[in-house]
């Protein structure tokens, strides 16, 4: 540096700003906007949870009906805030130029969104979004709530994969009914039952929900609408005539259920409490509450200390050498529906990784005995799975996975990449491919 001149002068110290909403609640990042309102991801300053805020900002609604949206919004959430498939309000918040809505963090964002991915659901997984969907609308109706704007853009997914029901602003309460019956017309038109777009007098709110069940089920299995045009004449038209049609891979009983709640009459539609009768819709709820008596119910169709009996020493030195050689074979049923793989650890530190493991990825657990083996029940959310640990030769422990419950979600959220990769310390050879059948979901 030449003599006489001076050093720059250092550079400004760097900081974070980050935005608080009245010192309580500090604002991430923005999950999605509207014409008046944002939603960013938050988390609390007062007990560090993570929580969703949607901002609506007072001097962009300047439509006179959207304060009572706002409103309606609120009350219908405080109303239904105890049904584990809704979305819960924490707290409003409102200053001269904002209202702050305080709800739940559906961390795994929209259903609409990985519709658009996958393009449809394989039929069990429809099912089950459907089923909590349908739970959700019929404690609605139950609680005086007709939500009117039933569609998958309102459908949200926790960090487990459970749907939440969200968007109440074109909710109907039980003072909006005259005579009984709701009489605004609302919704978007390609889930709005016909009587609501027709305006022939009222219309019975929980009819109409059911009406948009119809549409959604048919969305889930098919990967587009049933209705869809951009003549909304023309496509309330193909409405009132029933035309549509079902791709090839739609189960008749999932056809009957839509038939039925896709009847442009709502006198002779199925209603949602007609519906949760169904043997289509109750199948994996019945194969649910036999299963999940414990987690260790009925977690094989085959007895496990029989299978290590029947065990040659080909097949256990073809497990200590780390191959596999399984596909040469015809297999059982009972092998079908599980994941096995070998280690050098004991069965006790086995024992103690799987519930390690099962504890960081957010597992319940239960221990128990089976004959020479030892058991670790798992569970959370819709999946149940036990993990069989089993000495079958000197410094050699055959450890098998089976999920009981829930497959497809086990699948979707790939719960058994991350039990693998949080296993993989241990791990000694893996046999088979990396799906785990349900066994029964289907």
């Amino acid at each position: 540096m030449e003599a006489g001149v001076p050093p720059p002068p250092p550079p400004p110290p760097t900081t974070t700003t980050t935005t608080t909403i009245l010192g309580k609640y500090q604002l991430g990042r923005l999950l999605g906007r509207g014409s008046f309102a944002k939603v960013y991801q938050a988390r609390s300053m007062v007990d560090d949870t993570a929580v969703a805020v949607k901002i609506i900002d007072k001097s962009k609604t300047v439509d006179a009906a959207m304060e009572p949206r706002i409103i309606r919004e609120v009350m219908a959430m405080r109303r239904l805030e105890d049904h584990p498939n809704i979305l819960k309000i924490h707290e409003v918040m409102a200053t001269k130029t904002k209202i702050h809505l305080v709800v739940e963090l559906a961390t795994g964002g929209e259903l609409f969104s990985k519709i658009c991915r996958r393009g449809k659901l394989p039929e069990p997984s429809a099912r089950r979004y459907f089923q909590q969907l349908v739970s959700a609308l019929r404690f609605c109706h139950q609680n005086g709530v007709a939500h009117r704007d039933v569609k998958p853009q309102n459908l949200l997914l926790d960090k487990d994969g459970n749907l939440k029901v969200s968007d109440f602003g074109l909710s109907a309460l039980p003072e909006q009914l005259e005579n009984g019956l709701l009489h605004t017309a609302c919704g978007t038109p390609a889930y709005t039952a016909p009587e609501v777009v027709c305006r022939r007098g009222g219309y019975d709110g929980s009819k109409a929900d059911a009406w948009s069940c119809g549409v959604i089920l048919y969305v889930f299995l098919a990967g587009y609408l049933p209705f869809d045009d951009s003549n909304l004449v023309a496509m309330y038209k193909k409405i009132h005539r029933r035309d549509y049609q079902f791709p090839a891979w739609v189960s008749k009983p999932a056809r009957h259920v839509i038939f039925q709640l896709l009847d442009p009459n709502p006198s002779t539609r199925m209603s949602i409490e007609a519906l949760m009768q169904h043997a289509w819709f109750k199948k994996s709820l019945q194969e649910k509450a036999e299963n999940n008596k414990s987690l260790f119910r009925s977690a094989t169709d085959c007895n496990k200390d029989d299978m290590l009996k029947s065990m040659t020493a080909f097949d256990i030195i073809s497990l200590s050498s780390g191959l596999d050689l399984s596909g040469l074979f015809e297999t059982t049923a009972c092998e079908r529906k599980e994941k096995r793989f070998t280690t050098r650890a004991s069965g006790d530190r086995v024992m103690e990784r799987v519930r390690e493991v099962g504890g960081k990825l957010g597992y319940r657990v239960e221990e128990g005995k089976g004959g020479k083996s030892s058991v670790v029940g798992l569970g959370k959310g819709k999946v149940v799975m036990w993990v069989g640990v089993w000495e079958i030769a000197q410094g050699l422990v055959l450890v098998e996975v089976r999920v009981v419950e829930g497959g497809v979600e086990f699948e979707e959220l790939n719960q058994w990449r991350d039990f693998k990769d949080g296993l993989q310390d241990i791990l000694l050879a893996c046999h088979g491919n990396d799906t785990v059948s349900n066994g029964g979901d289907g």
